[in-house]
């Protein structure tokens, strides 16, 4: 065999490792590629449904500064954003968003809850109105409800809230929000249930347990409620209720009841303290 024909089988196997190589260097590189490893991870998912909101934040702000024009980040930026309670940064984005040929309704939606949250009810409305009525989800009556809320349109927030809490497993915090309607307009009976039913769904909802307080107090019931809470709750509770009864005129038992909080507390409680004081000095 000649020398040539013996060198053939090595040179095949050279470019078949170089070959390899790029090969392997090409995956590696798409690997290594942020935006990849989003596609090919869900990892957009992950961070807005596991991480801390402050991570999600500059993940997405990381992420997009890379690739400023997809739309799937600058939705993940504007979400993160809301979770960690920064609604006002949020609003350009989904400004930006729904503008957007590929925007979809549930973005106008979450445009228009960042909206409420920042305190624009008239943007928000406006929102609203521009998705059609076909649209007959959980998101969207909760958030007809609030804004019927806004305008004082009860029977409206009324309808809403049934609706949208007959459309979700997790109706807690709606439930909450329907009490709270209720308590404002003076119906102290119809929120008490609301506020009950908020806890049998979620225990560790402590703004239900609290607004659950303030309308039995309102009925001039200032027992707390058989509901669970821990040790702090409860000092929170009989603090609520001590400045309830205050405010109804009824000294003497919130100064009862905000002893009874200070001594439930199991660290030093500052705010009851200042108020008994303060009941002290007036005496």
């Amino acid at each position: 065999m000649s020398p040539f024909l013996r060198m053939i089988p090595a040179l095949v196997a050279v470019i078949g490792l170089a070959a390899c190589d790029q090969t392997r260097g090409a995956d590696v590189d798409r690997a290594l590629d942020p935006l990849n490893v989003i596609d090919e991870t869900n990892l957009s998912d992950v961070m807005l449904s596991a991480a801390s909101p402050d991570e999600a934040v500059a993940y997405f702000r990381r992420t997009l500064d890379e690739q400023p024009d997809r739309i799937d980040l600058k939705r993940g930026l504007a979400r993160s954003l809301v979770r960690a309670g920064r609604a006002a940064e949020a609003l350009p984005l989904w400004s930006q968003i729904v503008a957007d040929g590929t925007s979809t309704h549930q973005d106008r939606l979450d445009y228009a809850d960042a909206l409420i949250r920042n305190g624009d009810w008239d943007d928000a409305e406006a929102q609203l109105d521009l998705i059609p009525p076909t649209l007959e989800t959980f998101e969207r009556y909760r958030l007809e409800a609030m804004i019927a809320d806004s305008n004082r349109e009860w029977d409206r927030a009324e309808s809403f809230y049934e609706t949208a809490v007959g459309l979700t497993t997790r109706p807690a915090t709606t439930l909450n929000n329907w009490g709270f309607s209720r308590l404002t307009r003076g119906d102290h009976e119809g929120a008490e249930e609301l506020f009950m039913e908020a806890i049998t769904y979620d225990p560790n909802l402590f703004t239900a347990k609290n607004n659950l307080v303030l309308a039995r107090a309102a009925q001039g019931n200032y027992q707390l409620p058989l509901v669970r809470m821990t040790q702090i709750e409860r000092a929170q509770l009989l603090h609520t209720a001590a400045l309830a009864a205050i405010r109804q005129g009824e000294v003497a038992i919130g100064r009862n009841l905000l002893s009874e909080a200070i001594d439930t507390h199991p660290q030093h409680f500052e705010a009851a303290v200042r108020a008994l004081r303060a009941l002290d000095q007036e005496a």
